[in-house]
């Protein structure tokens, strides 16, 4: 789902694996894995996307960068 943030485009969540899925506005885009359903839901209410990825996420899961999708 795409959020309201200078800094992240698009969000979103694998509730059976616990996957988060953040798009930045550069086009990178990540999985965090291990990240609760609360977590998840937390972010999507915060007033600020970038600050609550930086403090609740960020450094707090492990993750790897997801290769764009061919097209």
């Amino acid at each position: 789902m795409q959020v309201d943030s200078e800094a992240i485009r698009d969000v979103s969540y694998d509730a059976e694996r616990a996957k988060l899925f953040v798009t930045f506005i550069d086009g990178d885009r990540y999985v965090y894995v291990g990240v609760p359903g609360e977590v998840h839901r937390s972010f999507l209410e915060a007033d600020s996307k970038g600050q609550f990825f930086a403090y609740e996420i960020r450094d707090q899961y492990p993750y790897n960068k997801v290769d764009a999708e061919p097209g």
